[in-house]
Formats: structure tokens, sequence, C-alpha cells
């Protein structure tokens, strides 16, 4: 038994690589990575010439992973950075009291509809739990990171710093299973548009008076609400919530009032083509993440 599933985890790690998607071992049975940590290592071998972590360690090299899979029946792990990949990780509920809760492929399914496009055909796994993983190719030359609800409830994603399941691994409460799309679709513009990192507006110095400070939020108003009115279909919503994310730094400061944020928004939104129950929607969320987030000022998100 023992041998069988070391072979399909084996099998299971080089279809991943195969896929070019880079893979180390997890616990037998878990989802913690088997690699040793930096207090215990050797200092040789891949760690010569310093400590290397799982994401610098994982590989699509088939020897060896042959190598590290004969040792044991270990579980795969994706880094998903290098394997150029963003997930978005579906989770369902941890309560299973909460049976009217909505999980996170539902959450994904109403951004999706919102945004005016369909649940994206692409690479999909179920989870052990009942979950979801969605594969996507990240784009070039843009450093996607994980994020947890930012996307909404139950909707976190894996990109540098992060790693998956791959199919084919097992857990006590199940087995992580390929379900439909035999590769992984590119990252969609609107849903890349929401996870791009809103970028710090330039600090001011400590002593910076109430105008400086006023003048600075009008011209963010301005220049986010022209981006809006100007994003392209397919865009917009994202544009949208960025947008909102990024001035409601100036709603938890005081420096503009939520109303005319929300009216100027909402205005840029419509124009766009957004009807306004979506523009109330995404920016009621969005403005509401962002104020509870930067109750100081200078406090990154």
């Amino acid at each position: 038994m023992t041998h069988d599933l070391r072979t399909a985890l084996l099998h299971a790690a080089l279809d991943a690589a195969g896929r070019g998607w880079h893979v180390f071992p997890l616990r037998p049975g878990g989802k913690p990575p088997a690699l040793h940590g930096e207090q215990v290592c050797p200092r040789t071998g891949e760690c010569a010439a310093g400590h290397r972590k799982w994401e610098q360690r994982a590989t699509t090299d088939p020897d060896r992973i042959q190598v590290a899979w004969s040792r044991a029946p270990f579980n795969v792990g994706i880094a998903t950075g290098p394997s150029g990949l963003l997930v978005v990780d579906l989770d369902v509920p941890k309560d299973k009291g909460s049976a009217d809760a909505p999980d996170g492929a539902a959450t994904f399914g109403a951004l999706c509809e919102r945004a005016g496009h369909a649940v994206p055909d692409t690479y999909r796994v179920r989870t052990a739990s009942g979950g979801g993983h969605l594969y996507f190719t990240a784009p070039a030359g843009i450093c996607l990171t994980n994020t947890a609800g930012t996307i909404g409830r139950l909707v976190d994603t894996r990109a540098w710093g992060g790693y998956v399941v791959a199919a084919g691994s097992t857990t006590p409460t199940g087995t992580y299973e390929a379900l439909c799309a035999p590769v992984a679709a590119p990252l969609p513009l609107w849903l890349q548009t929401i996870l791009q990192p809103v970028p710090n507006p330039s600090q001011a110095p400590s002593g910076v008076v109430a105008g400086q400070s006023s003048r600075y939020a009008d011209a963010a108003l301005a220049n986010e609400a022209r981006n809006v009115a100007m994003a392209q279909q397919g865009a917009r919503e994202g544009s949208l919530f960025r947008a909102a994310r990024a001035l409601g730094r100036f709603v938890a400061w005081g420096d503009l009032p939520r109303h005319v944020v929300e009216q100027a928004l909402q205005e840029a939104g419509q124009g766009a083509g957004l009807s306004a129950a979506e523009c109330r929607s995404t920016l009621r969320s969005a403005l509401d993440w962002s104020i509870t987030h930067n109750s100081a000022r200078g406090q990154a998100a």
C-alpha cells in the first residue's frame, strides 16, 4: 500500500513538473513542507551557500524529484511564484453549522457575474476539504503575492511566497483531485486589476499642513476617477475596486469625505459602463475594507 501510494505521489509530482510547475515534498498525509528548516540546516548540498527555503528549492528536475519521492510517500507542494502561477483558493466555511453562509466558490462566482464574465474555464483542483483551487498563469513582469480576503470572504490567492497542494496528494480528510481543463488559463485582466497591489501614495513630511494634505487627496481623487472612467471593458469593476481601495485611506485620515469619494467614483463607474448597483456594491466593500485598514496616517494596508 505504501509503495503504491509513493508511486502515485511520485507520478503526481512528475506530472506537475511536466507542466512547468516547481514542486517540493510536503509531509506524508499533510500540508506542511517536509524540508529541513533554517535552524537545522546542514549548510551542504543545495544549502552550501546558505539556507534555501522551500520556494527556492522547488524544482522541475525529474531526477531530483525521483530521488526525493523515493524516500517517503510525500504529498506534493507547488511553489506558485516560481511556477508562474496565480492560484485562487476557494475555501468552505469552517463552521459546518453555517449552512446558509456562501462558500468561496459562490463568492467568486458572484464577483465574476458583477464583472460581466463567466467563471473562467481553467485547470481546477478540488481540495480535500471540498473547496477548490483555480490555476491561472500569472502575467509576465508583474509580481503578485498572496492575498487573504482581498477578493472576498473565503477567497484567497497564492502567488509569490505561497504554495498549493497538488492534485494527487492525500490527507486524512480526502484527496486533492484535478477536475477539468488540462491547462491553466491566463489570469483575466479584470481579476489582475483587483489583485495588483495598490501603490502607496507618496508619504508627505510628518509636519505637512492640512492644506497640503487636502490638495494631495484632491489630486488623487481626480486621478483615480479618471482611471475608472477610462477603464476598458473587462477591467472596469477591477479599476473601480482599486480606486476605492486607494482613496479609502484618505477618508480614514479625514482628508476626503466619504460621500465625495463615493459620488465621484459612482459617476466615473457608471460613465465607464457599469450599472449603478454594481458601482454601489463594489464601492461599499472596497471603501469599508480600506477605511478599516488605514486608521492611522502612513499605515500600509
